[in-house]
């Protein structure tokens, strides 16, 4: 599968994402909450990337409000440079500002490198049974996590994706800039990789 066949995976879905009911997504967001919170990864302090929703993106409300009861520090992405597509990631703390892509993004100078990161929060397109995920194109989540590829020992912080389950796809052919994923949460349940746990 070329590229193309990736642009027609990211299609199809955005595509079935999109055919989800409002009530249904609500039932997702909360469910998809409950189970991080049942893997009992939160404690206070920990330092956790996570995002604003946007679209017809998986709604985070919940999750953010679980992070915050649990005293976590949360943190969401902030673009560092639009044409080398480099991001960081923030304290979520007073208000956002919206960027070019119509992101909401942490306005304060304060950055924290991914590899400083305990759990890092990814959105995704679609993803398929061994981890692999689609975004949506940028690549700015890989190259923020890039040093992903050049670690064998110590592997920085659990890489947790989050979907609904309509968004799985058939096996996703990984470019070599791709960084997978430890685990995806759905509402129906938590799925690893590779003997994560």
């Amino acid at each position: 599968m070329q590229d193309g066949g990736r642009s027609l995976q990211r299609s199809a879905a955005r595509h079935a994402r999109r055919l989800l009911d409002p009530h249904a997504r609500r039932v997702a967001a909360r469910a998809i909450a409950r189970q991080l919170a049942a893997r009992h990864w939160l404690h206070p302090g920990l330092r956790v990337a996570a995002f604003v929703s946007v679209g017809d993106e998986l709604d985070t409300r919940p999750l953010l409000a679980l992070l915050k009861a649990r005293r976590c520090k949360v943190l969401l992405p902030r673009i560092l440079d639009a044409r080398q597509r480099t991001m960081t990631f923030s304290a979520a703390t007073g208000a956002l500002r919206v960027n070019r892509y119509g992101i909401p993004e942490p306005k304060g100078r304060d950055r924290l490198d991914a590899r400083f990161c305990d759990l890092v929060l990814l959105p995704l397109v679609g993803y398929d049974a061994r981890g692999h995920r689609l975004g949506t194109g940028g690549g700015y989540y890989d190259r923020a996590l890039a040093f992903r590829r050049l670690r064998h020992h110590w592997r920085g912080p659990k890489l947790v994706g989050l979907a609904h389950s309509a968004q799985a796809l058939d096996a996703i052919r990984p470019l070599p800039t791709d960084i997978a994923l430890d685990a995806v949460i759905t509402e129906r349940g938590t799925i690893f990789f590779e003997g994560t746990t």
